[in-house]
C-alpha cells in the first residue's frame, strides 16, 4: 500500500526547486537516552545518522538540536520544554519517549495524556506537520541488562505502551515508525547493543534510519 504521507526524498526535491541549493534544513529531536545515544559516540546518535545519510544524498541539514536526557519520562520532557527557548520553527521534528514511564511502572493513563501533549508540542514546533515523526519504544527486555528480570513481561508492557503511542499518532495523523522489532534482533546479535549492555549501538541506530528512509517513500 502506498503511503498517504509525502515521501521524504520527493519532498526534499520539491523544496530544493523552490529554494537555493545551499538550503540547510533544521531538525529538532525530542526524547530520552535513546535520542542522546547513551553509551556511544555523538556521531552515532540516530538523529545524527539521519542527517548524515540524507547528506550523502545531497540533502543538507544543520546540526540537529537535541532536547533529551537519559532517564526522562514524558512529564520530565514536558517540564524541560517549558523552560526551553524556541526562536524558530523546525523543518523536521522527531519524538521518541516512554521507556522510562514503562520502566518505572508509571500509569499508562497518565502516559497517554502526557505523550499526547508532547506530540501536540512537536507539531507546534514544526513548520510542516507532515514532517513530524514518532519512533516506537525499543524493547530493553532483550538486553543483558534485563537478564534477571521477567523479559516476557517487559516485552508485553513495551508493546502496550507502543499501542498507545501508535493510537495517538493515528489520531493526530502523524507518521509512526515501529523500530521495536529491530531492537529485538539484539537478542541474537550482541553487536546491536552498546557497551553498557542496555542501549542500542550505532549499528542498531543505523538500522532504524534505514527503515525510516525506506518506509518514507512511495
Amino acid at each position: 500500500m502506498k503511503s498517504k504521507f509525502i515521501p521524504i526524498l520527493l519532498f526534499f526535491l520539491f523544496v530544493s526547486c523552490n529554494y537555493n541549493n545551499h538550503t540547510n534544513f533544521s531538525y529538532l529531536a525530542l526524547g530520552d537516552s535513546y535520542t542522546t545515544g547513551e553509551g556511544i559516540d555523538e556521531e552515532n546518535r540516530y538523529p545524527n545518522i539521519l542527517v548524515q545519510e540524507l547528506g550523502r544524498q545531497g540533502v543538507n541539514f544543520k546540526k540537529p538540536r537535541i532536547i533529551a536526557k537519559s532517564g526522562w519520562t514524558t512529564d520530565e520532557l514536558n517540564d524541560s520544554l517549558n523552560i526551553s527557548v524556541f526562536n524558530t520553527k523546525y523543518d523536521y521534528v522527531s519524538l521518541l519517549i516512554g521507556v522510562n514511564n514503562q520502566y518505572r511502572g508509571l500509569s499508562s493513563y497518565s502516559f497517554e495524556k502526557e505523550f499526547t501533549k508532547l506530540l501536540i508540542r512537536s507539531i507546534n514546533y514544526s513548520k510542516n506537520k507532515n514532517n513530524v515523526f514518532v519512533l516506537s519504544i525499543p524493547d530493553w527486555g532483550v538486553t543483558p541488562f534485563a537478564d534477571k528480570r521477567n523479559k516476557i513481561a517487559i516485552s508485553d508492557s513495551i508493546d502496550f505502551f507502543n499501542q498507545l503511542i501508535k493510537k495517538v499518532c493515528f489520531q493526530n495523523n502523524i507518521k509512526f515508525f515501529d523500530i521495536t522489532d529491530i531492537s529485538r534482533e539484539a537478542k541474537l546479535n550482541s553487536d546491536l547493543i552498546a557497551g553498557d549492555s542496555l542501549h542500542p549501538s550505532g549499528i542498531m541506530y543505523k538500522k532504524w534510519i534505514d527503515k525510516i528512509l525506506h518506509e518514507w517513500k512511495i
